[in-house]
């Protein structure tokens, strides 16, 4: 049984009697070595025009995996475009496997992802095949000599007879027909990098595919690195090898010198490539997003100073080089690249989302004056645009402007004050789609805390379900014969450092048979993240998380989570960016302030068994908690946290702190290690010395000094895991249950 009350925003899960007679407990093994709370998902390739989509499924016989047509609104019947049987190369038995592909407009040859490799975060490198629908068979890309799983970001030209890839470090064009290469780029020496990106571009704004087809086929845009000068980061594996092997990479951390980039326009033509003379120092400056302009020779290139509150929008001509600005987003803090831009039918405008007027919203920016109309006016941001349509003169998004905990879906018309939600009202939670081009229909993912996601084809605007491609039964049964708890979501009041108060949007899950009636104390776990790339008061299905804190519940735990000021919650520019500058200080203080006002409303919280734990900038706070107020927080669990923030990337720590030299004060104060010497309770560490991203340097500079201050502490070091400290057999199980003993040991 669900129970809603809209002005408390409160949610309460309860599993029926029927249910609870046959309850069974949660293991760390159930949740993260035998994946039981898995939850399965539903993913399609949308055709750049109209409502179909193409789907992979298991082959109808056989091995493999055919590649089908769907007209999701069942006017017309399911085509197999490929069949299993079709992509079986010359000489072999198998089809080759399928991990994704990309179908050309016209849908005579289809370019398949295989065999992934796993650079830094994803996996981006590996090998291409291209499947010829009209004379048949299967062809891998790269030439005789290509070693396996080297081939990274490949795409057909515009007509379809050839296709560009990056290998090595270069980008290569590969003629179907002849299968001649042509290598359009140079490295001279191990510092240059084209077609791809260097680490903190691929980390930090997300740029990993660094070229771009003209839609004439005449040129190829990219992105050019030279990484020499960067700071060389040096990590150490210890086991794979009889002695140990250094693994370096450039690193540009707060404050030093970043990557010289430049954007090259290769003309096919010619052979010749020209580089966009951009002003400025090409160290202090970033090239981070191009959309070429439909049926011109211009493309579009966003290009952030370093402290990134001001995004240059530039038009640039390929043929000659010649750029113009259109327009600058600005901000008193930070400022977002747009990623969704889209250009109208003409290619005359094209959107762009900003928080120019203190929230985020899409704007219609004309490609010759730059002059911009707001076609979303009202205070609230917008999450994610889906499509906005010229003729009909309206917009479809996600947003969310009255819950920050959870997502809906919006139609707006242009200028209109006027929202119009499409979600049913009485679906309350997370609802994400993905929508067609002609935006008559979408695949919809709904889920809400606690319960797993259900997948379903649905018409637009009107919202009915033509399929449910996923629902994720056994799942939720499984959930449900767990023992039953109350979950919830409140508001807390908090100072908000002027005067006023600020509400703190708050998760709360208690343990089976709660009872505040009787006297009992519980513990209280709080899960934090608290920086402003994320947020964890949301109600929809996480797995891993949610899964694990239900299984503490079952021990007898409260579990918490807070929102503070600086996270990314659609409540506007003021609330996110009231961090800016003050990482480590006022999230901090918002969580500890939360919590207070937490533990005097609740008599049956126990004010003696505190504990709060953290993954990454998680991982920090969870540092500053136990750090900064050491008589509110008794335990803390600190996984892959940055304990010194002058130790992390320029892109990231400057976006949101500026540099060392201009914010002294606020590294100082915001960083863990600058108040180790308080820890009062019991703290466990957590890193990988494979960490490229939060270094084991700096969980060895925090260890030097706690031993310095004479700080008793525990801590858990997985040699050579990354990041995500899940590489090697057995890591994710064996950290949860080093987690769980801990907490319960020691709370």
């Amino acid at each position: 049984m669900r129970l809603h009350s809209a002005t408390c925003l409160i949610l309460f899960l309860l599993v029926p009697p029927c249910a609870q007679a046959q309850q069974e407990s949660l293991t760390v093994n159930r949740i993260f070595k035998d994946g039981q709370f898995n939850a399965r998902g539903y993913s399609v390739n949308w055709m750049p025009t109209g409502g179909k989509f193409f789907v992979k499924r298991r082959a109808t016989s056989g091995e493999g995996n055919d590649i089908v047509l769907v007209d999701p609104q069942g006017k017309q019947d399911e085509e197999t475009l490929i069949p299993a049987a079709s992509l079986i190369p010359a000489g072999q038995t198998k089809p080759i496997e399928i991990s994704s592909f990309q179908v050309l407009p016209d849908n005579t040859k289809v370019l398949i992802f295989n065999n992934t490799q796993r650079v830094w975060r994803y996996n981006t490198r590996g090998d291409y095949w291209v499947a010829d629908l009209q004379n048949g068979g299967v062809k891998k890309l790269g030439g005789p000599d290509a070693k396996p799983g080297t081939l990274m970001f490949a795409k057909f030209s515009p007509d379809g007879n050839s296709v560009a890839y990056v290998r090595d470090r270069n980008i290569y064009i590969e003629t179907l027909a002849s299968g001649e290469i042509q290598q359009i780029t140079e490295t001279p020496n191990e510092f240059i990098i084209n077609g791809t990106s260097d680490w903190v571009y691929e980390e930090e704004l997300d740029l990993r595919d660094g070229f771009s087809w003209s839609d004439d086929g005449r040129q190829i845009v990219f992105w050019r690195f030279d990484t020499s000068n960067v700071g060389l980061f040096t990590m150490v594996n210890n086991t794979d090898e009889l002695y140990p092997r250094l693994i370096q990479f450039q690193y540009p951390k707060v404050g030093t010198t970043n990557s010289s980039v430049s954007i090259g326009v290769f003309h096919l033509e010619s052979g010749q490539t020209k580089y966009v003379d951009f002003p400025g120092d090409p160290r202090e400056n970033y090239p981070a997003k191009l959309d070429w302009i439909p049926g011109s020779t211009e493309f579009l290139m966003q290009r952030l100073n370093r402290l990134q509150n001001v995004n240059t929008i530039y038009a640039v001509d390929a043929t000659t080089g010649q750029f113009r600005t259109v327009f600058e987003d600005k901000g008193d803090a930070w400022v977002d690249v747009c990623e969704q831009i889209q250009f109208t039918p003409s290619a005359k405008q094209f959107t762009f989302i900003s928080e120019r007027d203190g929230w985020k919203h899409i704007y219609l920016v004309d490609v010759a004056t730059g002059e911009q109309k707001l076609l979303t006016p009202g205070e609230f941001d917008i999450v994610q645009l889906y499509r906005i349509d010229l003729e009909e003169q309206y917009c479809l998004f996600q947003a969310s402007p009255d819950d920050s905990k959870s997502r809906y879906l919006f139609k707006q018309a242009f200028g209109s004050p006027a929202l119009q939600r499409l979600t049913p009202e009485k679906q309350l939670g997370w609802h994400d789609y993905s929508v067609s081009a002609d935006g008559m229909t979408a695949i919809h993912t709904h889920s809400r805390m606690g319960v797993p996601p259900t997948i379903r084809t649905i018409t637009l605007p009107d919202h009915q379900t033509v399929k449910t491609e996923e629902d994720n039964q056994e799942l939720k049964k499984r959930v449900e014969s767990l023992a039953g708890i109350k979950q919830e979501f409140v508001q807390v009041a908090i100072d908000d450092g002027s005067g006023g108060e600020v509400q703190i949007d708050t998760s709360l899950m208690y343990p089976p048979g709660f009872d505040d009636s009787n006297g009992s104390k519980y513990p209280i776990l709080v899960y934090v993240y608290g920086e402003p790339w994320g947020t964890t008061v949301t109600d929809r299905w996480d797995s891993r998380n949610y899964m694990w804190h239900r299984l503490l519940c079952e021990q007898g735990y409260v579990v918490a989570s807070f929102d503070n000021r600086g996270a990314r919650c659609p409540r506007g520019v003021a609330w996110r960016k009231a961090i800016y500058r003050k990482i480590g200080i006022i999230n901090a203080s918002d969580q500890a302030a939360a919590l207070r006002k937490l533990l005097d409303r609740h008599s049956f919280l126990d004010r003696d068994r505190v504990g709060i734990w953290g993954w990454s900038g998680g991982g920090s706070s969870t540092l500053n908690a136990m750090f900064q107020y050491s008589d509110l927080y008794h335990v803390g669990v600190s996984v892959a946290p940055v304990p010194d923030q002058r130790y992390y990337d320029t892109i990231y720590q400057e976006r949101y702190m500026q540099t060392p030299q201009l914010n002294p004060e606020g590294f100082q104060n915001g960083s863990p290690i600058s108040h180790a010497q308080n820890l009062k309770g019991k703290l466990l560490l957590v890193h990988g010395t494979g960490d490229d991203n939060c270094h084991y340097q700096t969980m060895e500079l925090l260890i030097n000094k706690l031993i310095a201050e004479d700080k008793q502490f525990e801590m858990m070091a997985y040699p050579n895991r990354s990041h995500s400290i899940r590489e090697y057999e057995n890591t994710t199980p064996h950290l949860r249950q080093l987690m769980t003993d801990f907490v319960l040991e020691h709370l």
